[in-house]
């Protein structure tokens, strides 16, 4: 019967949130295929590391690195990824082969005190662990204290019910997976923080040389989603941004054409460039490519070169 009968192994974080995505992963393809998938936790750095802001600790590849060597050492056949966590640059053996169906992209504020962003009172605590939201929220509100939040979702939520924050920002997307949206008290709109690269969306990764396996996943792309995830990673790419500098971009198919927003600022929110383009699905990394020299164009490299410059030290 050859390979195809044989077990797939997916390789996950051990977190609630990555567990979940694993075995919806597992269910669709079991379902579909026939085949058993098993899954394997894998401690990514990002999981260990909980004391530092992501930031501080290199922000490119935190949470896939040890499961893409995994991979890459046939530990394991495939791996599950939030596409936000994923670098642009992927190990010369693996490729992303699938990309699923957007959940909620938007990001969602929690709060026990407060309804909504605008009530939060002046010098508000706010908890978050991205540079990309905390810039265009303090350029909504700079008086707001912005405090570093790391852990698994259910330990940030912890953390703001204990009241050590007055609100948080979360993606909407895990909170939506993991049946916790009555916890989200406002879905903020893309205009007011526009979502992270690849946000709600997961990733498919297996090594180029597994036909099988490839065979077996790639029923899970979504068509509408990985046009539009292809075009926010050409951005990233091209402003070389790890997954800790304030950018972001969110783009939408609409039918032959992607239309793309992108977002850079400085952390203090003191100075925001936003810009959008159109193109055509034929494109779409050159598309988000033309965003990045745009954007770049009116002042974003200034910016980025000082963000870039003030980690390396």
């Amino acid at each position: 019967m050859g390979k195809t009968n044989q077990v797939i192994r997916l390789g996950s974080r051990g977190s609630k949130l990555a567990l979940w995505q694993a075995e919806f992963i597992q269910f669709e393809v079991e379902k579909k295929t026939g085949r058993k998938v098993e899954i394997t936790r894998i401690k990514t750095t990002g999981d260990m590391i909980l004391d530092v802001p992501l930031a501080k600790v290199g922000g490119k590849g935190l949470f896939v690195k040890e499961i893409e060597e995994a991979l890459l050492s046939g530990g394991i056949d495939l791996a599950v990824h939030s596409m936000k966590d994923v670098p642009t640059d992927l190990p010369d053996r693996l490729a992303i082969v699938a990309i699923t169906s957007r959940e909620d992209p938007r990001d969602a504020f929690l709060s026990v005190k407060y309804r909504k962003f605008e009530e939060l009172p002046q010098g508000a605590k706010l908890g978050t662990s991205s540079l990309r939201r905390q810039t265009q929220l303090l350029g909504l509100r700079p008086d707001l204290s912005v405090e570093t939040l790391r852990g698994n979702l259910d330990t940030r939520i912890r953390k703001m019910e204990e009241g050590r924050y007055d609100a948080i920002i979360l993606a909407a997307a895990g909170l939506r997976r993991l049946g916790w949206e009555a916890k989200i008290a406002e879905y903020l709109p893309e205009e007011m923080s526009l979502p992270a690269i690849g946000q709600g969306a997961l990733g498919i990764e297996i090594r180029i040389d597994d036909p099988d396996t490839r065979e077996a996943v790639s029923f899970l792309n979504d068509r509408d989603t990985a046009f539009a995830v292809r075009a926010e990673r050409g951005f990233l790419k091209r402003l070389e941004g790890g997954c800790q500098v304030p950018i972001a971009s969110y783009g939408r198919t609409e039918g032959d054409s992607i239309f793309l927003k992108g977002m850079v600022g400085r952390p203090d929110g003191s100075e925001i460039i936003r810009g959008s383009a159109r193109g055509s699905v034929e494109g779409p990394e050159a598309l988000g490519v033309s965003l990045a020299e745009q954007l770049l164009a009116r002042g974003a490299k200034e910016i980025l070169d000082e963000v870039y410059r003030a980690a390396g030290n």
